[in-house]
């Protein structure tokens, strides 16, 4: 045993000295931080690019087109938005809602939905999950897209079914399901999660759906972001108060919470003028870019659509058109007879009037 004289030096004595870092080592770290650096300045550089509007919209594909939805998302939760609504037309806008089957429309929907959360998945590693409006839809995305699926983690499909109702629910639910010939299959349960759901996205639902909609997010999604996804919320809007539909309550308790991140409006008009060529058609769009403003766009010859006006707050229908003719040189002298021919007594819809009654202005901006 040593003697504790040398046992004190051996604990005083310097510890060796640590190999100098080598050469690729130190030339490494550098370039480290100019990428974070750089990656910070070209997010800065978007957030104030976003924010200021965009002059001309043209996206290449649809591959463009979600992946602007997606990085408005990211933004608008990245803000602490929980409400949200994305809405851009999910096929060309030449197959319209009445040429197109509803199969087209609801299985673009799934797969522009499944095309967001991938991209979610690489920029904020967010766990989502998709929420069909019944059982069988649900079952029948995850025969038909069961692959799309599969290639995400962590993602979660879910139906509205989920919702606890009563028992005269549960019983026409029960019958439904019969008649669909709803049987269980060996996928039932494959696309659960244990882990917690940081994003909820809502798909293919009508009007009747609203109302389990607000459930499931009281029920399952409190405080997490939710998204309703290509809704075509103003036409659902309109439904709203008719014999057999959900009351208009439902606008301004609920849906006036949701902010619209990503949204593209289109709409085609013809004016008729007293010289040649007599009908002028023209087409444009209500867009919004989180945290961009709201634009009026004017569809161009090439297929773009350039912006003609901007504002902080939402654009009624009938502001847009406003807009169009204005730049387009067509609109009626203010207060003639003429302009109110053409816009009529009311120029909005119930939902876009009664802002006093809605517990939210989210929607509107």
């Amino acid at each position: 045993m040593a003697p504790l004289s040398t046992a004190i030096r051996l604990s005083r004595s310097p510890a060796a000295p640590r190999a100098p870092p080598s050469p690729a080592t130190r030339l490494a770290a550098p370039s480290r931080r100019r990428r974070v650096r750089s990656v910070r300045a070209e997010a800065a550089k978007e957030a104030v690019e976003l924010k200021a509007g965009v002059a001309v919209y043209k996206p290449r594909s649809y591959e463009v087109l979600v992946s602007d939805a997606a990085r408005s998302l990211a933004a608008a939760i990245d803000d602490g938005r929980t409400r949200l609504e994305i809405e851009f037309p999910p096929l060309p806008s030449s197959i319209s809602s009445y040429k197109g089957s509803s199969d087209e429309f609801i299985d673009a929907n799934v797969q522009l939905a499944l095309a967001v959360v991938r991209n979610l998945k690489q920029l904020r590693g967010t766990r989502s999950c998709i929420v069909f409006p019944d059982q069988p839809e649900k079952r029948r995305a995850s025969q038909i897209f069961k692959t799309a699926i599969d290639s995400i983690e962590g993602i979660s499909i879910s139906s509205l079914d989920d919702v606890p109702t009563g028992p005269v629910d549960t019983f026409f639910r029960s019958i439904r399901n019969t008649l669909d010939f709803d049987f269980a299959d060996d996928n039932e349960d494959q696309w659960k999660s244990d882990e917690q759901t940081s994003l909820y996205i809502f798909i293919n639902s009508s009007t009747q759906d609203l109302s389990s909609i607000e459930k499931y997010v009281e029920n399952f999604a409190g405080s997490a972001p939710v998204v309703l996804f290509n809704l075509e919320l103003d036409t659902l809007r309109s439904d709203l108060g008719l014999l057999g539909f959900p009351p208009k309550d439902l606008h301004y308790r609920f849906l006036s919470q949701f902010t619209p991140v990503f949204y593209i409006r289109q709409r085609d008009y013809s004016k008729t003028i007293a010289v040649t060529p007599y009908i002028v058609n023209y087409s444009g769009a209500v867009f919004r870019q989180y945290p961009g403003p709201w634009q009026v766009m004017l569809k161009q010859a090439d297929g773009s659509y350039a912006c003609v006006a901007e504002s902080a707050s939402r654009f009624t229908l009938g502001q847009a058109k406003d807009e169009l003719l204005r730049v387009l040189g067509l609109q009626e002298e203010e207060g003639s007879s003429l302009q109110f021919l053409r816009q009529g007594y009311k120029n909005s819809t119930w939902w876009e009037e009664n802002g006093d009654q809605e517990e939210s202005a989210a929607w509107r901006t």
